[in-house]
Protein backbone atom coordinates (compact mmCIF):
# COMPACT_ATOMS: atom_id res chain seq x y z
CA UNK A 1 0.00 0.00 0.00
CA UNK A 2 0.95 3.67 -0.32
CA UNK A 3 1.44 5.59 2.91
CA UNK A 4 2.98 8.83 4.14
CA UNK A 5 5.87 8.30 6.53
CA UNK A 6 7.51 10.77 8.89
CA UNK A 7 11.17 10.51 9.90
CA UNK A 8 13.34 13.34 11.26
CA UNK A 9 10.67 15.84 10.23
CA UNK A 10 10.53 14.60 6.61
CA UNK A 11 7.22 13.52 5.11
CA UNK A 12 7.54 11.04 2.25
CA UNK A 13 5.21 8.76 0.30
CA UNK A 14 6.38 5.16 0.60
CA UNK A 15 5.25 1.68 -0.40
CA UNK A 16 4.63 -0.37 2.73
CA UNK A 17 3.11 -3.78 3.43
CA UNK A 18 -0.59 -3.75 4.19
CA UNK A 19 -0.85 -4.06 7.99
CA UNK A 20 -2.27 -7.29 9.40
CA UNK A 21 -5.00 -7.01 12.03
CA UNK A 22 -4.25 -8.78 15.29
CA UNK A 23 -6.62 -10.31 17.80
CA UNK A 24 -9.80 -8.27 18.13
CA UNK A 25 -8.81 -5.89 15.33
CA UNK A 26 -10.18 -4.77 11.97
CA UNK A 27 -8.48 -3.79 8.73
CA UNK A 28 -9.96 -0.64 7.20
CA UNK A 29 -9.61 0.77 3.73
CA UNK A 30 -9.09 4.44 4.55
CA UNK A 31 -11.66 6.82 3.09
CA UNK A 32 -10.58 9.97 4.93
CA UNK A 33 -8.14 10.91 7.65
CA UNK A 34 -8.03 14.38 9.12
CA UNK A 35 -4.77 16.25 9.67
CA UNK A 36 -4.65 17.16 13.35
CA UNK A 37 -2.64 19.77 15.20
CA UNK A 38 -1.01 16.82 16.98
CA UNK A 39 0.33 15.68 13.61
CA UNK A 40 1.82 19.11 12.95
CA UNK A 41 3.35 19.18 16.44
CA UNK A 42 4.68 15.65 16.03
CA UNK A 43 6.60 16.65 12.94
CA UNK A 44 8.47 19.39 14.82
CA UNK A 45 8.29 18.44 18.49
CA UNK A 46 8.09 14.64 18.65
CA UNK A 47 10.86 14.26 21.20
CA UNK A 48 9.45 16.88 23.60
CA UNK A 49 6.05 15.19 23.44
CA UNK A 50 7.64 11.77 23.90
CA UNK A 51 9.49 12.99 27.01
CA UNK A 52 6.24 14.23 28.53
CA UNK A 53 4.31 11.07 27.74
CA UNK A 54 7.08 8.91 29.15
CA UNK A 55 6.51 10.70 32.47
CA UNK A 56 2.84 9.73 32.08
CA UNK A 57 3.83 6.07 31.81
CA UNK A 58 3.75 5.70 28.02
CA UNK A 59 7.25 5.24 26.55
CA UNK A 60 6.21 4.34 22.98
CA UNK A 61 5.18 7.74 21.61
CA UNK A 62 6.99 8.41 18.33
CA UNK A 63 10.54 9.74 18.50
CA UNK A 64 11.97 11.93 15.76
CA UNK A 65 14.39 9.23 14.57
CA UNK A 66 11.64 6.62 14.18
CA UNK A 67 9.59 6.01 11.06
CA UNK A 68 5.89 6.51 11.69
CA UNK A 69 2.72 6.72 9.63
CA UNK A 70 0.73 9.60 11.10
CA UNK A 71 -3.04 10.06 11.11
CA UNK A 72 -5.60 9.27 13.81
CA UNK A 73 -8.82 11.01 12.67
CA UNK A 74 -9.96 8.06 10.60
CA UNK A 75 -13.04 6.93 8.72
CA UNK A 76 -12.80 3.81 6.59
CA UNK A 77 -14.45 0.71 5.19
CA UNK A 78 -14.11 -2.66 6.91
CA UNK A 79 -12.22 -5.02 4.59
CA UNK A 80 -10.63 -7.58 6.94
CA UNK A 81 -10.67 -9.15 10.38
CA UNK A 82 -8.12 -10.38 12.85
CA UNK A 83 -8.62 -13.48 15.00
CA UNK A 84 -11.14 -13.42 17.85
CA UNK A 85 -13.20 -10.62 16.34
CA UNK A 86 -16.95 -10.70 16.94
CA UNK A 87 -17.85 -9.87 13.33
CA UNK A 88 -20.61 -7.44 14.24
CA UNK A 89 -19.33 -4.98 11.65
CA UNK A 90 -19.79 -6.59 8.25
CA UNK A 91 -17.36 -6.24 5.38
CA UNK A 92 -18.04 -2.97 3.61
CA UNK A 93 -19.33 -1.17 6.73
CA UNK A 94 -18.11 2.41 6.99
CA UNK A 95 -16.76 3.04 10.49
CA UNK A 96 -14.94 5.55 12.64
CA UNK A 97 -12.68 4.36 15.43
CA UNK A 98 -11.17 5.61 18.64
CA UNK A 99 -7.48 5.58 17.60
CA UNK A 100 -6.06 3.02 20.01
CA UNK A 101 -4.92 -0.55 19.33
CA UNK A 102 -4.06 -3.21 21.86
CA UNK A 103 -1.79 -6.23 21.59
CA UNK A 104 -1.90 -8.21 24.78
CA UNK A 105 -2.06 -5.48 27.41
CA UNK A 106 0.10 -3.05 25.43
CA UNK A 107 -1.97 -0.12 24.13
CA UNK A 108 -0.64 2.27 21.47
CA UNK A 109 -2.02 5.40 19.87
CA UNK A 110 -2.81 4.89 16.20
CA UNK A 111 -0.73 7.27 14.11
CA UNK A 112 1.26 8.50 17.10
CA UNK A 113 3.54 5.53 17.62
CA UNK A 114 5.88 3.58 15.39
CA UNK A 115 4.08 0.50 16.76
CA UNK A 116 0.67 1.58 15.43
CA UNK A 117 0.71 2.95 11.84
CA UNK A 118 -1.95 5.56 11.20
CA UNK A 119 -4.43 6.70 8.60
CA UNK A 120 -2.23 8.65 6.17
CA UNK A 121 -2.29 5.44 4.18
CA UNK A 122 -4.54 3.29 2.03
CA UNK A 123 -5.16 0.81 4.86
CA UNK A 124 -5.06 0.97 8.65
CA UNK A 125 -5.68 -1.40 11.58
CA UNK A 126 -8.12 -0.40 14.34
CA UNK A 127 -9.61 -2.06 17.41
CA UNK A 128 -12.99 -3.69 16.75
CA UNK A 129 -14.32 -2.79 20.22
CA UNK A 130 -13.49 0.88 19.59
CA UNK A 131 -15.12 1.07 16.15
CA UNK A 132 -18.56 2.49 15.41
CA UNK A 133 -20.60 2.35 12.19
CA UNK A 134 -21.17 5.71 10.56
CA UNK A 135 -24.91 6.44 10.89
CA UNK A 136 -27.41 8.32 8.79
CA UNK A 137 -25.29 8.58 5.64
CA UNK A 138 -22.93 11.07 7.25
CA UNK A 139 -20.46 12.19 4.53
CA UNK A 140 -16.92 10.88 4.96
CA UNK A 141 -15.43 14.38 5.25
CA UNK A 142 -17.64 15.05 8.28
CA UNK A 143 -17.34 11.55 9.74
CA UNK A 144 -13.57 12.10 9.85
CA UNK A 145 -14.25 15.01 12.22
CA UNK A 146 -15.68 12.70 14.89
CA UNK A 147 -12.37 12.37 16.70
CA UNK A 148 -11.41 16.08 16.90
CA UNK A 149 -15.00 17.10 17.64
CA UNK A 150 -15.06 14.54 20.46
CA UNK A 151 -11.99 16.27 21.93
CA UNK A 152 -13.97 19.52 21.95
CA UNK A 153 -17.04 17.73 23.35
CA UNK A 154 -14.91 16.43 26.24
CA UNK A 155 -13.38 19.87 26.85
CA UNK A 156 -16.84 21.43 27.11
CA UNK A 157 -17.87 18.69 29.52
CA UNK A 158 -14.73 19.38 31.56
CA UNK A 159 -15.82 22.99 31.74
CA UNK A 160 -19.23 22.02 33.14
CA UNK A 161 -20.79 24.71 30.98
CA UNK A 162 -24.49 25.49 31.31
CA UNK A 163 -26.77 27.34 28.93
CA UNK A 164 -26.65 30.42 31.14
CA UNK A 165 -22.86 30.63 31.18
CA UNK A 166 -20.61 32.94 29.22
CA UNK A 167 -17.91 31.00 27.40
CA UNK A 168 -14.75 32.68 26.09
CA UNK A 169 -12.78 30.77 23.45
CA UNK A 170 -9.23 32.01 22.96
CA UNK A 171 -7.83 30.83 19.65
CA UNK A 172 -9.97 29.87 16.65
CA UNK A 173 -7.83 27.25 14.99
CA UNK A 174 -9.38 23.80 14.44
CA UNK A 175 -9.55 23.11 18.19
CA UNK A 176 -11.11 26.46 19.07
CA UNK A 177 -13.60 26.25 16.18
CA UNK A 178 -14.59 22.78 17.33
CA UNK A 179 -15.11 24.08 20.88
CA UNK A 180 -17.27 26.95 19.57
CA UNK A 181 -19.36 24.48 17.56
CA UNK A 182 -19.86 22.15 20.52
CA UNK A 183 -20.75 25.04 22.85
CA UNK A 184 -23.49 26.15 20.47
CA UNK A 185 -24.67 22.56 20.06
CA UNK A 186 -25.10 22.57 23.83
CA UNK A 187 -27.12 25.81 23.52
CA UNK A 188 -24.68 27.92 25.55
CA UNK A 189 -26.16 31.40 25.48
CA UNK A 190 -23.10 33.60 25.02
CA UNK A 191 -19.96 32.42 23.23
CA UNK A 192 -17.14 34.92 22.71
CA UNK A 193 -14.41 33.87 20.26
CA UNK A 194 -11.06 35.64 19.95
CA UNK A 195 -8.36 35.29 17.30
CA UNK A 196 -5.88 37.54 15.50
CA UNK A 197 -6.69 35.92 12.14
CA UNK A 198 -9.51 37.50 10.16
CA UNK A 199 -10.14 34.20 8.37
CA UNK A 200 -10.46 32.29 11.61
CA UNK A 201 -12.73 34.94 13.10
CA UNK A 202 -15.01 34.58 10.09
CA UNK A 203 -15.11 30.81 10.58
CA UNK A 204 -15.86 31.28 14.29
CA UNK A 205 -18.88 33.39 13.37
CA UNK A 206 -20.03 30.71 10.93
CA UNK A 207 -19.65 28.12 13.70
CA UNK A 208 -22.07 30.15 15.82
CA UNK A 209 -19.96 32.43 18.03
CA UNK A 210 -22.16 35.26 19.34
CA UNK A 211 -19.31 37.75 19.66
CA UNK A 212 -16.09 37.58 17.63
CA UNK A 213 -13.18 39.83 18.54
CA UNK A 214 -9.74 40.68 17.25
CA UNK A 215 -7.62 40.81 20.43
CA UNK A 216 -5.35 43.34 18.75
CA UNK A 217 -8.30 45.73 18.74
CA UNK A 218 -10.70 44.62 21.48
CA UNK A 219 -10.06 42.57 24.58
CA UNK A 220 -12.24 39.47 24.91
CA UNK A 221 -12.51 40.36 28.59
CA UNK A 222 -14.05 43.72 27.73
CA UNK A 223 -16.51 41.89 25.50
CA UNK A 224 -17.59 39.84 28.52
CA UNK A 225 -18.33 42.93 30.61
CA UNK A 226 -21.87 43.44 31.79
CA UNK A 227 -22.42 39.90 33.01
CA UNK A 228 -21.74 40.61 36.67
CA UNK A 229 -18.19 39.24 36.83
CA UNK A 230 -15.85 40.56 39.51
CA UNK A 231 -12.98 42.34 37.79
CA UNK A 232 -10.90 43.04 40.90
CA UNK A 233 -10.44 42.05 44.53
CA UNK A 234 -11.82 45.42 45.81
CA UNK A 235 -14.97 44.76 43.73
CA UNK A 236 -15.48 41.53 45.62
CA UNK A 237 -14.73 43.07 49.00
CA UNK A 238 -17.17 45.91 48.36
CA UNK A 239 -19.84 43.44 47.28
CA UNK A 240 -19.30 41.50 50.50
CA UNK A 241 -19.57 44.58 52.69
CA UNK A 242 -22.68 45.74 50.83
CA UNK A 243 -24.26 42.32 51.34
CA UNK A 244 -23.56 42.29 55.08
CA UNK A 245 -24.91 45.81 55.47
CA UNK A 246 -28.11 44.80 53.70
CA UNK A 247 -28.46 41.53 55.60
CA UNK A 248 -27.98 43.32 58.91
CA UNK A 249 -31.27 45.16 58.30
CA UNK A 250 -33.21 41.89 58.38
CA UNK A 251 -34.95 40.72 61.58
CA UNK A 252 -32.72 37.61 61.71
CA UNK A 253 -28.97 37.32 62.32
CA UNK A 254 -27.02 38.01 59.12
CA UNK A 255 -25.35 34.59 59.26
CA UNK A 256 -28.73 32.86 59.26
CA UNK A 257 -29.74 34.75 56.13
CA UNK A 258 -26.31 34.17 54.59
CA UNK A 259 -26.59 30.44 55.19
CA UNK A 260 -30.01 30.34 53.53
CA UNK A 261 -28.72 32.25 50.51
CA UNK A 262 -25.77 29.86 50.32
CA UNK A 263 -28.14 26.89 50.22
CA UNK A 264 -29.87 28.18 47.08
CA UNK A 265 -26.65 29.30 45.36
CA UNK A 266 -27.42 33.01 45.60
CA UNK A 267 -23.95 33.82 46.97
CA UNK A 268 -22.06 31.95 44.25
CA UNK A 269 -19.83 34.29 42.29
CA UNK A 270 -20.55 34.71 38.61
CA UNK A 271 -17.67 33.68 36.37
CA UNK A 272 -16.94 33.02 32.71
CA UNK A 273 -15.64 29.70 31.45
CA UNK A 274 -12.51 30.24 29.40
CA UNK A 275 -11.18 27.76 26.84
CA UNK A 276 -7.48 28.17 26.04
CA UNK A 277 -7.15 26.73 22.53
CA UNK A 278 -3.78 28.15 21.45
CA UNK A 279 -1.03 26.38 23.38
CA UNK A 280 1.61 29.11 23.36
CA UNK A 281 4.07 29.84 26.20
CA UNK A 282 2.85 32.58 28.51
CA UNK A 283 -0.79 32.28 27.53
CA UNK A 284 -2.04 30.55 30.68
CA UNK A 285 -0.32 33.12 32.87
CA UNK A 286 -1.74 35.91 30.72
CA UNK A 287 -5.24 34.48 31.12
CA UNK A 288 -4.81 34.27 34.88
CA UNK A 289 -3.75 37.92 34.96
CA UNK A 290 -6.60 39.20 32.80
CA UNK A 291 -9.55 36.94 33.59
CA UNK A 292 -12.23 37.97 36.10
CA UNK A 293 -12.14 36.54 39.59
CA UNK A 294 -13.38 32.96 39.97
CA UNK A 295 -13.01 32.20 36.25
CA UNK A 296 -12.90 28.57 35.24
CA UNK A 297 -10.10 28.01 32.71
CA UNK A 298 -10.05 24.85 30.59
CA UNK A 299 -6.70 24.32 28.85
CA UNK A 300 -7.21 22.49 25.53
CA UNK A 301 -4.25 23.87 23.56
CA UNK A 302 -0.99 21.98 24.01
CA UNK A 303 2.08 24.10 24.71
CA UNK A 304 5.07 22.32 23.20
CA UNK A 305 7.70 23.64 25.59
CA UNK A 306 8.16 24.60 29.19
CA UNK A 307 6.03 27.43 30.52
CA UNK A 308 5.89 29.57 33.63
CA UNK A 309 2.97 30.94 35.57
CA UNK A 310 2.39 32.85 38.79
CA UNK A 311 0.37 30.73 41.23
CA UNK A 312 -0.35 33.83 43.32
CA UNK A 313 -2.62 35.09 40.52
CA UNK A 314 -4.69 31.92 40.62
CA UNK A 315 -4.75 31.89 44.42
CA UNK A 316 -5.84 35.50 44.89
CA UNK A 317 -8.45 35.29 42.15
CA UNK A 318 -9.55 31.79 43.19
CA UNK A 319 -9.31 30.59 39.60
CA UNK A 320 -10.29 27.08 38.61
CA UNK A 321 -7.65 25.69 36.23
CA UNK A 322 -8.47 22.48 34.38
CA UNK A 323 -6.83 20.55 31.56
CA UNK A 324 -8.51 18.41 28.92
CA UNK A 325 -7.27 15.65 26.61
CA UNK A 326 -9.11 13.03 24.60
CA UNK A 327 -12.64 11.88 25.42
CA UNK A 328 -14.60 8.98 26.85
CA UNK A 329 -16.05 6.26 24.58
CA UNK A 330 -19.53 7.64 25.28
CA UNK A 331 -18.48 11.17 24.32
CA UNK A 332 -16.99 9.79 21.08
CA UNK A 333 -20.23 7.96 20.29
CA UNK A 334 -22.41 10.94 21.18
CA UNK A 335 -20.29 13.25 19.03
CA UNK A 336 -20.63 10.94 16.03
CA UNK A 337 -24.41 10.80 16.37
CA UNK A 338 -24.71 14.54 16.98
CA UNK A 339 -22.85 15.10 13.70
CA UNK A 340 -25.00 12.56 11.87
CA UNK A 341 -28.26 13.97 13.22
CA UNK A 342 -27.35 17.59 12.52
CA UNK A 343 -27.34 18.59 16.19
CA UNK A 344 -23.63 19.44 15.89
CA UNK A 345 -22.71 21.51 12.85
CA UNK A 346 -19.13 21.04 11.69
CA UNK A 347 -19.76 21.78 8.03
CA UNK A 348 -17.58 24.91 8.07
CA UNK A 349 -14.45 23.22 9.42
CA UNK A 350 -13.24 21.18 6.46
CA UNK A 351 -11.70 23.62 3.99
CA UNK A 352 -9.70 21.24 1.81
CA UNK A 353 -8.93 17.67 0.76
CA UNK A 354 -5.62 16.26 -0.38
CA UNK A 355 -4.19 12.94 -1.55
CA UNK A 356 -1.29 11.12 0.05
CA UNK A 357 1.17 12.89 -2.25
CA UNK A 358 -0.15 16.26 -1.12
CA UNK A 359 0.26 15.74 2.63
CA UNK A 360 3.52 17.77 2.79
CA UNK A 361 1.77 20.57 0.88
CA UNK A 362 -1.12 20.44 3.33
CA UNK A 363 1.21 20.64 6.34
CA UNK A 364 2.74 23.80 4.89
CA UNK A 365 -0.66 25.31 4.10
CA UNK A 366 -1.93 24.68 7.63
CA UNK A 367 0.88 26.84 8.99
CA UNK A 368 -0.94 29.88 7.57
CA UNK A 369 -4.10 30.57 9.60
CA UNK A 370 -5.67 32.51 6.74
CA UNK A 371 -5.59 29.59 4.29
CA UNK A 372 -7.27 26.62 5.94
CA UNK A 373 -8.99 25.33 9.06
CA UNK A 374 -9.10 21.57 8.49
CA UNK A 375 -7.66 19.51 5.65
CA UNK A 376 -8.58 15.84 5.29
CA UNK A 377 -6.54 13.22 3.48
CA UNK A 378 -8.33 11.22 0.76
CA UNK A 379 -6.05 8.41 -0.47
CA UNK A 380 -7.90 8.23 -3.80
CA UNK A 381 -6.82 11.75 -4.84
CA UNK A 382 -3.78 11.83 -7.13
CA UNK A 383 -1.17 14.55 -7.22
CA UNK A 384 -0.10 17.10 -4.64
CA UNK A 385 -2.73 19.81 -5.09
CA UNK A 386 -5.15 20.72 -2.28
CA UNK A 387 -8.75 20.41 -3.45
CA UNK A 388 -10.78 23.24 -1.93
CA UNK A 389 -13.87 22.07 -0.09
Amino acid sequence: MRAVTLTQGRLEVADLPVPEPGAGQLLLKVERCGICGSDLHCRLHADELADSLELCGYPRYVRSHERVVLGHEIVGEVVGYGPWTKGGLATGTEVVAIPLVRRGRQVDGVGLSAHAPGGFAEYVVVQEALSLPVPNGLPADLAALTEPMAVAWHAVKRGEVTRKDVAIVLGCGPVGLAVVSVLKAHAVGTVIASDYSAGRRALAAQCGADIVVDPAVTSPWESAAGHGFMASMPDQYNAGIDALENLSRLPVPWWTAFRALNAVGATRSKRPIVFECVGMPGLIDGIMAAAPLHSRVVVVGVCMGSDTLRPSLAVNKELDLRFAVGYTPLEFRDTLHALAEGALDASHLVTGRVGLGGVPTAFSALADPELHAKIVVDPTIEGTRIVLH
